[in-house]
């Protein structure tokens, strides 16, 4: 989980966003205004609502105040999600966050100028929705999130089936 800021004409909006690490897909994200605990909230119910997790978890962010904060805390131990925190001040720890909001920036937002926080939502939501159904990774193989996943639950299908 990370925060990243988006220039709109008249100031920036925040937005944070949950990855699953493992298949690179976008399970949570929120939009706005205020870099908050509540910004970051909207995102983590969102990729609960997503994923519903077992057990076993970890939640990985910086040590931002709002992932510390009471309240995000709760919220994870709640779930049963385990929490991880990187090292103070080391971004290497949350690379595949920064990869994606690099992926994000570069490839859409950076050279566009939003006039509103909705068009820039709109943008970011049909950027997402590309990146989790066709943006192609290295590490899953040169697949999509979606196809790296659908992928992975056949293969667990089928070694039910046998056995």
């Amino acid at each position: 989980a990370d925060i990243t800021y988006i220039r709109i004409k008249t100031c920036f909006i925040f937005l944070a966003a949950i990855l699953d690490i493992f298949n690179r897909k976008v399970v949570g994200w929120s939009l706005s205004k205020r870099i908050n605990t509540r910004l970051c909230l909207e995102a983590l119910k969102m990729a609960i609502e997503e994923r519903k997790p077992k057990g076993g978890l970890i939640h990985h962010s910086d040590r931002g105040i709002q992932y510390a904060s009471t309240e995000y805390i709760e919220t994870l131990k709640e779930s049963g999600i385990e929490i991880s925190m990187s090292r103070k001040g080391n971004c290497w720890d949350n690379a595949v966050m920064e990869r994606f909001f690099g992926s994000l920036k570069t490839e859409r937002t950076d050279d566009v100028h939003y006039a509103t926080k909705e068009e820039a939502k709109a943008d970011i939501v049909e950027f997402i929705a590309f990146y989790n159904s066709q943006r192609l990774h290295s590490t899953l193989n040169y697949m999509s999130p979606a196809e790296y996943e659908k992928a992975y639950a056949s293969r667990i299908m089928v070694t039910q089936t046998v056995h």
